[in-house]
């Protein structure tokens, strides 16, 4: 006898789960949209491995949304035939324009961290921000 899928397991394989949450983009909101994707991905029955990467990955884009984008940043959580697809937009300027007052090994990590643990990233210039886009498989 085989054991056979939970329903909760099925349930995050094969259904589209959709979610968007928009915040000030400001650094004191960062913990927000990681709380709401780290409680969002255990109601869809992500992996705990898995989760435990994607809110890295929110954590570390957000924190970059909140520290360039002038107004907003949104975060937009796509689950999809067990891929999870993190989106995260903001309303500023492009991430090379670093503030000169800082110094350069205090920048970049966030961005290796996310392609290290993404299968794949993109980051597009808009016309109203920034969106970075990153895809993290949750099941085979």
């Amino acid at each position: 006898m085989t054991d056979s899928p939970s329903p909760s397991s099925l349930l995050g394989r094969h259904s589209r789960h959709r979610a968007l949450l928009t915040l000030p983009a400001q650094e004191a909101h960062v913990s927000a949209a990681r709380h709401f994707a780290a409680d969002l991905l255990e109601t869809w029955s992500v992996p705990a491995g898995k989760r435990d990467s994607a809110v890295l990955i929110v954590d570390e884009l957000a924190a970059n949304a909140a520290q360039y984008g002038h107004e907003r940043m949104t975060l937009l959580l796509v689950l999809d035939a067990g891929a999870l697809h993190i989106v995260v937009t903001d309303s500023g300027m492009s991430v090379e324009h670093h503030r000169p007052d800082t110094a350069p090994d205090e920048h970049g990590r966030g961005t290796g961290i996310v392609q290290y643990l993404a299968e794949s990233t993109e980051v597009h210039q808009t016309r109203s921000g920034r969106e970075v886009r990153a895809c993290l498989r949750c099941w085979p």
